[in-house]
């Protein structure tokens, strides 16, 4: 389920139960799933799954977060959301990298590198 796909890392390290469940709900709560903390990936949105995988990935606490098209599948809400809670991680102090094809999403960040044909331009 959501909770014990976002807790999965935790478990590789050895956090102990009380820690898990304390972080995960926190990082639920911040991905906006916690209501959802039970249901199966079935039972979820394309938008729904995203926020896990980034719940997952921010759930020990990175420095640094990269992101292949986090909005490639998803409705322009959804996506919306997903550039808001990377920008809020961003605020946060975690650097995140994020490759897209999305001029939206590209803008929306606080500096663009882009590469043509191979080579930064």
């Amino acid at each position: 389920d959501v909770f014990e796909n976002v807790a999965f890392p935790l478990s590789l390290q050895g956090t102990s139960r009380r820690e898990t469940e304390e972080r995960v709900n926190r990082v639920l709560d911040r991905v906006g799933l916690r209501p959802r903390a039970k249901h199966f990936p079935n039972e979820l949105s394309g938008g729904e799954m995203q926020r896990v995988a980034i719940g997952r990935a921010i759930v020990h606490h990175p420095r640094l977060i990269l992101a292949d098209e986090p909005t490639g599948n998803l409705d322009s809400v959804n996506g919306a959301a997903i550039v808001a809670l990377l920008l809020d991680l961003a605020s946060d102090g975690t650097t995140i990298v994020v490759a897209t094809h999305d001029r939206d999403v590209a803008a929306a960040m606080d500096r663009e590198i882009q590469m043509r044909d191979g080579r930064l331009v």
